[in-house]
């Protein structure tokens, strides 16, 4: 073998083994994409089933509700980071997120902006200590939620 074919030769491997690396930073980038963002919504999900089942008690812990109000805004908050493109279903991950969320990207703002909105006035109630206003907000952050769900995210 010629020193210019060895070097054309290792010049070719690391190439490939370049644009191999790369493959695997996308691909982890990706799934740690999508993994931020399933731990988020968990996190998100756990503090608002926290908040409805203290509202199921004849008298409701407005220190726990105002805690994970807090958690349901902060959450909402960080929506906005979770979905960089290409990780959704193309990145080859499991994930339910339709791949109309970079479609319609100004439509999945809104209805994330809608989300924050509403946790926020969530948090300020649960702050105060208005239960009744507590108890009309989770219905709309509730709502806010089932409106990005359906177009937005894959059932099982």
């Amino acid at each position: 073998m010629s020193r210019r074919h060895a070097k054309t030769s290792r010049a070719a491997i690391a190439l490939v083994l370049a644009l191999t690396a790369t493959g695997a930073l996308a691909a982890s980038a990706a799934e740690t994409a999508i993994a931020t963002r399933q731990a988020g919504y968990k996190k998100m999900g756990a503090a608002f089933k926290a908040i409805n089942e203290e509202l199921k008690k004849s008298s409701p812990d407005m220190k726990l509700i105002a805690a994970n109000s807090a958690i349901v805004n902060t959450q909402s908050q960080q929506i906005p980071k979770w979905f960089p493109k290409g990780s959704g279903p193309e990145a080859g991950f499991k994930t339910k997120a339709k791949p109309a969320i970079w479609a319609e990207p100004a439509k999945f703002a809104a209805a994330g902006t809608k989300l924050q909105t509403e946790a926020a006035k969530l948090q300020a109630f649960a702050s105060a200590g208005n239960l009744d206003g507590v108890k009309t907000q989770v219905r709309a952050v509730g709502g806010s939620c089932k409106s990005c769900h359906e177009p937005y995210r894959a059932e099982d």
